[in-house]
């Protein structure tokens, strides 16, 4: 119902907005009620957001007043804000990631992406206690029930540069399945050599997915 009352509340109201004259370019993305705009100036940025404001106000919505903000981002920013004496550029979550400024080896801007610290310590809560109630599972079916959620961690956050934060989340994912084997029985003797190669057999590691759009968009002729 978001989607659909978005679309005309929001997407073709936005859609007419920036291709009205004197506008620089402007790129928006949304996902059921998440969405992010980037403006090449800044006074189109502020305008929309009041003007999205008004919009939204004409259908009894307003928007969020923590999460609603207005930051400065992209590949001038970093050099902007130093002259500025200012700190480093400020960050943003969308989708489960947390997006960052950052550079390729090569020197050349790159938007980073990361796992959201918030979003991989909610989620191996949730493995916790679900790993309690499979507490006296086979090894052979936990293993597998275990693969199968890092495998699906791994395709929608296996993207570039975020290769630490899988590792990070198959880490803490092995402490909590170890916990979990030694409290099976106090004569448990699962030690951390046993563990690793538990982990070796059962727990994938971590592979980005998702490589960059020029590569995954490119052609050979």
């Amino acid at each position: 119902m978001a989607n659909i009352f978005l679309h005309y509340v929001f997407d073709l109201w936005a859609d007419k907005w920036r291709k009205q004259a004197g506008r620089g370019d402007v790129i928006i993305v949304r996902y059921a009620d998440d969405i992010v705009v980037g403006f090449q100036y800044r006074k189109d940025a502020e305008q929309f957001q009041q003007e999205m404001k008004e919009r939204l106000g004409r259908f009894k919505l307003e928007l969020h007043p923590e999460k609603s903000r207005l930051i400065e981002f992209g590949r001038f920013t970093a050099d902007n804000r130093k002259e500025r004496g200012e700190s480093t550029p400020e960050t943003f979550n969308f989708l489960g990631f947390t997006h960052m400024c950052g550079k390729t080896r090569k020197g050349k801007f790159t938007v980073l992406r990361q796992t959201m610290q918030k979003k991989m310590q909610r989620k191996l809560q949730e493995l916790k206690e679900e790993l309690r109630k499979r507490m006296h599972w086979a090894i052979p079916e936990a293993g597998k029930w275990l693969k199968s959620v890092l495998l699906g961690h791994y395709r929608y956050y296996g993207v570039p540069n975020n290769t630490r934060k899988l590792s990070a989340f198959r880490y803490h994912l092995r402490c909590l399945w170890a916990l979990v084997l030694r409290r099976r029985s106090q004569r448990s003797r699962m030690t951390w050599d046993r563990m690793e190669k538990l982990a070796m057999r059962w727990l994938p590691l971590p592979r980005i997915y998702h490589p960059y759009p020029t590569e995954r968009l490119r052609v050979t002729t």
